[in-house]
């Protein structure tokens, strides 16, 4: 009895879901869902291949110079990059000589504390220190951004799907709205202190456009001329670094272990050769219920005296 209130509990309970997927699909057929502007204008990011992609990728030390470059001189007026060391630049072939006049002549400082006085204070940055903020919080970050708050850079291009062909695309992407947007959604005009760029999640960004002309930053002599798209190729090559500093050594790491593998593999195939192909199993070429062995079992029987 019990078993049978349970199955009707059960009956009722997958009946109610039923009905009630049915419901909502017809009412998804017969009221679809508005369209959004966002959803038919939206773009993938673009393309990006930079030397680091790939299982054999490897960091162009000379483009993330220029990437570094353009953080300091445009990026780091509203972007932090709290996880990221100044000695940390070594990696990108700076001597020590260079990382510490690098961290003397940062245009923010570190909050600090007058040994004389105990108050608050700020110091120079030494190599041992993280990048210092632009602002001293996010009060302050949003109040010079129109209420947007400016996302740290440290880790960008492993936190946002696309990773550095997202923040390519960004940089790259600002213009005008395109006229069959308007035409098809009227209401979705940018708003003011919004910036149109259909790689940005809702159409409308929060930054202006930072990389605007070219030759904004000066490339040293040997350099690719410094264009918008190049600019923007080199920056997104450092948020690589930034993200994954440790990327050749993993790549480095993973080929060892492929090789070792690839190298046990054989050997172990060698010694299954070597050692196993000798052992063959032994097979009766004739079996209990073979008439030759009939005969000699009933011989041996007979001559026993066993009946049977």
């Amino acid at each position: 009895m019990v078993r049978v209130i349970g199955f009707l509990i059960g009956l009722g309970f997958a009946l109610i879901l039923l009905l009630a997927f049915i419901s909502n699909l017809a009412s998804y057929f017969t009221n679809p869902p508005t369209p959004l502007a966002a959803e038919e204008f939206h773009k993938a990011p673009k393309e990006l291949h930079l030397a680091s992609d790939g299982p054999f990728g490897h960091f162009d030390k000379q483009q993330l110079q220029r990437g570094f470059q353009i953080y300091s001189e445009v990026c780091s007026a509203c972007h932090s990059m709290k996880l990221v060391s100044f000695r940390g630049l070594k990696d990108l072939a700076y001597n020590d000589a260079e990382i510490k006049k690098i961290a003397s002549d940062w245009k923010t400082q570190v909050p600090s504390i007058n040994p004389d006085t105990g108050e608050e204070a700020t110091r120079k940055p030494l190599p041992s220190d993280t990048f210092p903020p632009p602002f001293p919080n996010e009060v302050a970050a949003r109040a010079a951004n129109n209420n947007a708050l400016p996302p740290d850079l440290s880790l960008i291009t492993k936190a946002r799907e696309g990773g550095a062909a997202y923040v390519y695309s960004i940089l790259t992407g600002f213009q005008n709205q395109p006229p069959e947007l308007l035409k098809k959604f009227p209401d979705a005009k940018t708003p003011p202190n919004l910036h149109y760029n259909p790689y940005f999640a809702n159409l409308n960004i929060g930054m202006p456009p930072p990389l605007t002309t070219e030759g904004q930053v000066t490339y040293a002599p040997g350099n690719p001329k410094p264009t918008v798209d190049q600019m923007a190729r080199d920056v997104a090559a450092f948020l690589v670094w930034t993200a994954q500093p440790d990327l050749e050594s993993r790549h480095a790491a993973g080929i060892a272990v492929v090789v070792f593998l690839l190298f046990a593999t054989i050997l172990a195939y060698l010694a299954k050769q070597q050692i196993w192909d000798e052992v063959h199993r032994g097979v009766r070429p004739t079996g209990p219920l073979d008439p030759e062995n009939q005969a000699k079992t009933r011989k041996a029987k007979a001559k026993a005296g066993v009946v049977g």
